[in-house]
């Protein structure tokens, strides 16, 4: 049974993975277009538009990772039971879209197709989800320990 809600920004942050997790999957439903539109690289669309296995692999990974994450913001946030490692877990998670957001520089050579604006947009996404997750836990800390 559900716990009463009481941190507003873990459910923000809970909710923006799973709208994350929801256009990854728009680009394994509807192929090159959508990940085109989402700057994933003119490689991936050409890889999806030709059917390769590596654009739906990759994509799959990250619909999950997102979806999880989502179910230990919502864990975080009371609207569902603990989860194991939660306070752990939330640290974890924020830090991964904080490195995100900030070490998209070292990123870039790794992908040159990717434009500047899917950088940008990216890395802001990242910084506001990561803020969230990490300004939700800090406010959550005496509580969250009660469950590890």
């Amino acid at each position: 049974m559900a716990n009463q809600v009481n941190n507003k920004l873990l459910l923000v942050a809970a909710f923006c993975c799973i709208l994350a997790a929801l256009a990854h999957v728009g680009c394994i439903v509807y192929g090159s277009d959508w990940y085109r539109m989402l700057g994933a690289g003119e490689q991936m669309a050409r890889m999806a538009e030709q059917g390769h296995w590596y654009p739906t692999m990759v994509t799959s990974v990250i619909v999950a990772l997102l979806s999880v994450w989502a179910l230990y913001g919502l864990s975080g946030a009371g609207a569902i039971k603990p989860l194991p490692l939660l306070r752990c877990a939330l640290i974890v998670i924020s830090s991964i879209f904080l490195l995100r957001a900030v070490g998209f520089v070292f990123l870039m050579p790794m992908f040159p197709e990717n434009s500047q604006t899917f950088w940008f947009v990216s890395s802001s996404i990242c910084l506001f989800i990561g803020g969230t997750f990490f300004i939700g836990t800090f406010q959550q800390w005496k509580q969250l320990s009660k469950h590890n």
